[in-house]
C-alpha cells in the first residue's frame, strides 16, 4: 500500500538539504519506491518534506540504503516523520 510520509527537519537546512540531494543524487538515480518529492523550507529556515512511497518497506530500505548513510556523514539532524496511508494522489500537468 502505498504511503505518504511528512517529515519535519529542525536544523535541517536548504545548503544541507542541496548538499543531500546532490550526493544521493535521487533525480538521476531514482531510489526504489520512491514516487514522489516535494520539500519547502520555514521562516526559521526548518525543512518540510512530502513524499509518496510504495511501501513503507520501500521507503525504509530506501532510507537505510542511500539517505541515511549521507545524513549522518554531513550531519543532518533526524528528522521527525509522520506516515499515512495514501488515500488519494493527483500529479497535475501545470506542476512544476
Amino acid at each position: 500500500m502505498a504511503i505518504i510520509a511528512i517529515f519535519t527537519g529542525k536544523g535541517f537546512t536548504k545548503d544541507m538539504y542541496e548538499t543531500l540531494r546532490q550526493e544521493v543524487g535521487w533525480e538521476t538515480d531514482q531510489i526504489d519506491g520512491w514516487i514522489f518529492h516535494a520539500a519547502g523550507f520555514d521562516e526559521s529556515g526548518d525543512i518540510h518534506m512530502t513524499n509518496i512511497w510504495e511501501s513503507t518497506e520501500k521507503m525504509k530500505e530506501g532510507f537505510v540504503s542511500r539517505l541515511m548513510p549521507v545524513m549522518q556523514r554531513i550531519g543532518i539532524p533526524a528528522p521527525q516523520v509522520e506516515i499515512y496511508p495514501a488515500y488519494n494522489v493527483n500529479v497535475f500537468t501545470t506542476a512544476g
